[in-house]
């Protein structure tokens, strides 16, 4: 009769061991997601409806190495880095879509976060999360969490950042978004701006201009600001609270961000910013900045931004519809 209840048990066991590994199985290759190597990163995730791809990328710092509309990837990903992992003491400046936190200026230094390792698993139909170290340096452990609408480009990414210290912890939220270069970068400006001109620019070197000189490439029309060329010093930002920024490609794409905005809350960066643009010639970086965070040990925070993309004609005359795009942005969810 024990014989026959350890059996018994043993049979359960095993259903129970099939059962955890066909449902694991199942999710990491659920509908639309699926775990591919993708430019010689194995391990990354790929989140997919009829029209839209987004790969995820854990080897290097949490990225996301393309979001594709029809094929074509707004990203820009530097092909010569391809494969590329973190080594102590070599410093690698990755491309794609990376994130971080701030503020820039006074947090520690972060390689284990930045560039380091992550865990990547899917966790649903067209969603999956990476999960950073944790980092002793920051006292932190970071979460990215990313869903792909069944049909359309929406993409909704989140990212947590916890406590995993023992003090109380001050960051905020850092996108820091890699699209091709060479387009038109559309921000939103502030009519109740505490800079002069409703931007202010980073450079030359430690100078925090905040009555820049005009120049050709950076106007104003609209209410927004443009950047259509290569401007004379690469960091721009506005301390806007319209919660949107976009950027129009040479090859015909229109990339849009929506994230949430606090009028009344503390931001942290030096200049009390809210949106960053940093323009060079490949490359031009789409960068929302959260709001400062005070973290208790063992809490979490959490900032949610809303990824588009969209077919749209770059302008000859370098003359977008601004009113147009604007429409379109409110009616985004």
């Amino acid at each position: 009769m024990q014989t026959i209840l350890l059996h018994r048990k043993n049979i359960h066991l095993v259903i129970m061991i099939v059962l955890a590994f066909l449902c694991n199985r199942s999710i990491a290759q659920s509908q639309g997601s699926r775990i591919i190597t993708e430019r010689q990163y194995p391990g990354s995730i790929e989140l997919s409806n009829d029209s839209v791809r987004v790969v995820l990328e854990p080897n290097l710092g949490g990225r996301v190495l393309a979001y594709e509309l029809n094929g074509k990837n707004v990203l820009y990903v530097d092909d010569a880095q391809d494969g590329n992992v973190y080594e102590p003491g070599k410093f690698i400046h990755p491309s794609g879509g990376r994130s971080d936190i701030g503020p820039e200026r006074t947090i520690p230094a972060h390689p284990a976060l930045f560039l380091g390792k992550w865990d990547a698993r899917v966790t649903g139909e067209r969603e999956a999360e990476m999960i950073s170290q944790e980092d002793t340096a920051t006292g932190v452990q970071l979460k990215r969490k990313f869903k792909l609408a069944k049909n359309g480009s929406r993409l909704e990414f989140t990212q947590t950042i916890r406590n995993t210290s023992k003090s109380m912890k001050k960051y905020c939220h850092w996108s820091r978004t890699f699209v091709k270069g060479n387009g038109i970068s559309l921000s939103p400006l502030n009519p109740e701006s505490r800079y002069p001109l409703g931007y202010l620019i980073y450079g030359p070197g430690r100078t925090l201009n905040f009555i820049p000189e005009k120049e050709v490439n950076i106007r104003i029309r609209e209410g927004i600001l443009e950047v259509t060329g290569i401007p004379s010093q690469p960091k721009i930002v506005t301390d806007s609270y319209a919660g949107w920024l976009a950027y129009i490609t040479r090859d015909n794409q229109l990339f849009v961000k929506k994230y949430p905005v606090f009028p009344l809350r503390n931001y942290g960066e030096i200049a009390a910013s809210t949106a960053c643009v940093f323009y060079k010639e490949l490359m031009c970086e789409i960068e929302p900045i959260g709001p400062m965070e005070t973290i208790a040990p063992g809490k979490e925070v959490s900032f949610t931004e809303y990824w588009y993309l969209f077919n749209y004609s770059y302008p000859a005359d370098k003359n977008a519809d601004l009113k147009g795009i604007q429409n379109k942005i409110k009616e985004l969810n």
